[in-house]
């Protein structure tokens, strides 16, 4: 069920480069971005690997584990530019969380009640919030906007 993961793993090692590339973020920055398999966030900025540190999560939310990333990166890791980066065409924005619970128990009767997925049919009201969460905490060292990605042109939007 894996063998064709480790098939690509064989043929990425076999050039693989990146042994001396430190732990710190090379560029300053944090990307929070969602999970869709339609964003690749180093390539939407032109950077390369090792130039941020990328956290993704449902909507690209800032779920309490990311904000955690964030706090330990902008004092340990090298960030001190933070991006959350929204998308066009997010599932995570066509609902609230009781939608999207909702369409997961009619896919396959998998009960997520009580579960807080962070979805909200306000794109950008949630992403106001979350950008301002992280500058108004005091253990953030890192300047912080908000942008949307348009996944039909390839370009972003600074919004806050």
């Amino acid at each position: 069920m894996f063998d064709d993961l480790m098939d690509g793993n064989a043929r990425y090692a076999e050039s693989f480069s990146l042994a001396e590339l430190p732990g710190q973020a090379a560029r300053g920055l944090g990307i929070v971005c969602c999970m869709d398999c339609r964003l690749d966030p180093l390539a939407i900025f032109d950077l390369k690997v090792g130039d941020a540190k990328v956290l993704r999560t449902p909507g690209g939310r800032l779920t309490p584990d990311a904000h955690i990333g964030l706090v330990v990166g902008s004092h340990a890791l090298g960030i001190d530019r933070i991006v959350i980066l929204g998308h066009t065409k997010c599932a995570m924005a066509s609902g609230d969380d009781a939608s999207v619970i909702e369409k997961v128990r009619q896919a396959d009767d998998t009960d997520l009640s009580g579960m807080r997925i962070g979805s909200t049919p306000d794109q950008m009201a949630g992403l106001r919030y979350d950008v301002e969460v992280l500058r108004q905490d005091p253990k953030v060292a890192a300047e912080v906007c908000g942008m949307i990605y348009d996944v039909s042109t390839g370009r972003v939007n600074r919004v806050c």
